[in-house]
């Protein structure tokens, strides 16, 4: 291997369990997980668990995988296809948990199930800003999302390996080993833009006004969250809001660029995105995410 192209190294064995998620050289996320349910928990609810810890790295992973071979230089296009594989890999452990429930492959879970089906939150779902010239967006918008969902699922997954399930604990032990770098990623990038031109601190600040409203549906408990997090299984979000503000403010504050004083994104009829409602760019995300598999069904590659 001559790693003339950069892509190349994404294809290495590096015998390093962090990578663990890349690819799809094995044939079952589980297969090394004990997949016994703890006594007193409902299947259904961790089936339900396990799709909305799923589908936050699923969607989020289709939309960093965007900025492959679009990034503003090589580094970036290999560093965010990594992150994106990362989550992938935490999609296809927790997807495959609640298909062992609902009698469904983590294939047709990703592919085959319409946008009311996703239970992943807001976050994850709008466009990087107005289309750049790479027509995918704006790097500063990338920034301050990846910053926001990595913060919050670092704190989250570091709570719930703890979990005595053993499919969301062996996820989140996992998980917590990868998701410092696309936070510490995010943060460094913060610094550049931040701390850079007028115009990068602009962008920056731009990025944060438009996702920020979606940041307080981190924090809002499901029903079934209430219930796991009772039953010793999952993590109230409630109980991450310091955590999360604390390092965001931290982190925000090396640049001068402040928390943006906007709105939460109103809940539709009370619920949002962990009760399948979600924004206008589900839709055509899930048109991209899914449309050889459902052009081609039943197709293996």
């Amino acid at each position: 291997m001559s790693f003339d192209n950069a892509y190349e190294s994404l294809a290495v064995d590096h015998g390093d369990e962090s990578r663990w998620a890349y690819g799809t050289g094995f044939a079952d996320p589980l297969a090394t997980v004990d997949r016994d349910l703890p006594g007193g928990v409902d299947p259904a609810d961790l089936a339900q668990y396990s799709l909305m810890l799923g589908d936050d790295a699923l969607i989020m992973s289709q939309r960093l995988s965007v900025w492959c071979s679009r990034g503003p230089e090589l580094e970036e296009d290999v560093a965010l296809a990594n992150i994106a594989l990362d989550l992938l890999g935490q999609a296809r452990l927790l997807l495959t948990r609640a298909g062992d429930v609902l009698g469904r492959d983590e294939d047709s879970l990703a592919y085959l199930r319409d946008e009311h089906e996703f239970r992943n939150v807001q976050l994850c779902e709008p466009t990087d800003g107005p289309p750049g010239p790479a027509g995918v967006g704006d790097c500063g918008f990338g920034v301050a999302r990846l910053l926001l969902f990595a913060t919050g699922r670092l704190a989250l997954f570091g709570a719930l390996a703890a979990s005595r399930a053993p499919v969301p604990a062996a996820g989140a032990a996992r998980g917590v080993k990868e998701l410092p770098s696309p936070r510490d990623h995010a943060a460094r990038w913060r610094g550049r833009l931040g701390d850079g031109t007028a115009e990068s601190n602009r962008r920056l600040r731009a990025g944060l006004a438009a996702f920020w409203p979606f940041v307080e549906e981190l924090f809002e408990p499901h029903d079934v969250e209430r219930r796991l997090a009772a039953a010793g299984v999952a993590v109230d979000p409630s109980s991450l809001r310091t955590p999360v503000f604390e390092v965001l403010d931290t982190v925000l504050s090396t640049a001068t660029v402040e928390r943006p004083d906007v709105r939460a994104v109103a809940r539709v009829g009370g619920r949002a995105g962990r009760d399948g409602v979600h924004t206008e760019s589900m839709g055509y995300l899930l048109a991209e995410l899914q449309s050889v598999a459902r052009a081609h069904p039943g197709a293996t590659w």
